[in-house]
């Protein structure tokens, strides 16, 4: 569909196909609250489908091919969004394709909100999310303010969505998989990280990068690219650079700092050095995250005041370096990490503020064909523990591969002390642990044993 043929003006409904997805649940909510009737499909009720049902959106978990709410088949009307997640023979979107709907992907309806607006793109193959959503956090908290989705929930706003009837800016994390991100038009753009992943859609690495060079070619040229130092990309826009430690980055942060549960660093930057400040969210990682937020926060013109009080107020993003307990008896943190760099992020992170401290990772593998294709790089980050629980392989669209299992994993890791076990003997396992520090790592569904595991350290 010829994305110019398109005026999102001429439509006053929305259906999903695949409206629990984290970017997608996002437009929902947008159109929504432009009074749009929304209403949608997904495979399974979670507690993100629940809170969009509590805010009014109608969503169904069966699929209803043609008998789908009458309203929904004005097809003058009836804007359709999908999730490439979304089998090929789903009753509902085949309905929707034999009678002619206008059919669009989520990435396309971003990328029709980019050209109407300053988009502010975050990418990367780690960091974005959280990256993203501390800049619409420092903006939402300025006079500039900005509209933003985002591919986590904020803790400080307790949803991906944000609108602004007066901001001109629009925060979008722009994701590389599935070449997503070349529908969008940014003004300006962060991009944290190019390290392989996704090679299930790309093949191999350096076609990755060509993704990520193409991403960095629609940048408008009064705009800039904000990007970590040492990534090969260039633009026609301007371009900053920066690194944590790193002399030779436009921002380079350094003398990080984790005290009096306060985490500090200092900023070398063109317009000269930012001392103590001090950010909300503790970990090496989350440093170069808010030294390319001030980086472009700096070139859009907010004042260092605006750019301090962002940061230090930021909560962070749910299942992001997420602390659930903090006491004397056991520290307790979740993270999204499912890639060796972002464990490798976390796992050391963790050790600078707690040196001394006993750490036990559980962790659930996302992906065969990612635990394949990176397999020696799981090992090696997962044998800094000091004791592993893993999980089975969370398949999400994938089938089994031959030979490819967390038992060849747990066989080549190296840590003392390590075993395999499913989700209930994991989290009786983990809720009896005292005296050290309890992660719980991954993409898939870890995140049930969440909730149940603070529950159970809360109440001793």
């Amino acid at each position: 569909m010829d994305l110019k043929n398109i005026q999102l003006t001429n439509f006053k409904r929305a259906y999903f196909a695949g409206v629990g997805g984290i970017g997608m649940s996002a437009l929902a909510r947008y159109f929504y609250s432009l009074g749009w009737e929304v209403s949608g499909y997904d495979k399974t009720e979670t507690p993100l489908t629940l809170a969009l049902k509590e805010e009014g959106i109608s969503i169904h978990y069966t699929d209803l091919g043609s008998d789908i709410p009458v309203q929904f088949k004005e097809i003058e009307t009836t804007l359709i969004i999908y999730t490439p997640a979304i089998p090929k023979n789903h009753g509902e979107l085949n309905y929707f394709q034999n009678n002619n709907f206008s059919i669009l992907k989520r990435s396309q309806v971003l990328g029709l909100l980019t050209h109407h607006s300053k988009g502010l793109g975050v990418a990367g193959t780690h960091g974005k999310t959280t990256t993203s959503t501390l800049l619409a956090h420092i903006l939402n908290e300025s006079e500039v303010k900005c509209n933003a989705f985002l591919g986590g929930i904020s803790s400080n706003f307790n949803s991906n969505l944000l609108t602004s009837s007066s901001s001109d800016y629009t925060v979008i994390e722009a994701d590389e998989f599935d070449r997503s991100f070349l529908q969008l038009s940014p003004f300006a753009s962060i991009i944290t990280s190019t390290d392989a992943d996704h090679l299930d859609i790309y093949g191999d690495a350096s076609v990755l990068v060509e993704g990520f060079q193409e991403y960095a070619n629609l940048i408008h040229s009064e705009g800039v690219l904000v990007l970590r130092n040492g990534l090969n990309l260039t633009s026609k826009s301007n371009v900053l650079t920066y690194a944590v430690n790193d002399e030779e980055a436009d921002y380079s942060g350094f003398n990080l700092r984790f005290l009096e549960g306060k985490f500090l660093f200092d900023v070398k930057s063109p317009n000269g050095e930012l001392l103590n400040i001090d950010f909300g969210l503790p970990g090496i990682h989350n440093a170069e995250n808010g030294l390319a937020c001030i980086a472009l926060c700096q070139f859009l013109g907010l004042s260092e005041e605006s750019i301090r009080f962002g940061l230090k107020t930021f909560k962070g993003v749910k299942r992001r370096f997420e602390y659930h307990v903090r006491n004397n008896d056991v520290v307790y943190i979740d993270d999204y990490a499912h890639h060796p760099t972002e464990i490798n992020a976390l796992v050391s992170s963790v050790k600078m503020m707690y040196p001394d401290k006993h750490i036990v990772g559980a962790f659930q593998p996302h992906l065969f064909s990612r635990t394949r294709d990176f397999f020696d790089g799981f090992v090696n980050e997962l044998s800094k523990l000091d004791e592993v629980v893993l999980l089975p392989i969370y398949p999400a669209r994938e089938e089994p591969i031959p030979g490819v299992t967390s038992d060849s994993l747990l066989t080549e890791i190296t840590s003392v002390k390590k075993q395999l076990l499913d989700h209930n003997d994991a989290l009786n396992y983990l809720k009896e642990l005292k005296n050290c520090i309890v992660l719980t790592i991954g993409a898939g569904d870890i995140d049930k044993i969440v909730k149940p595991l603070e529950t159970a350290y809360l109440a001793r």
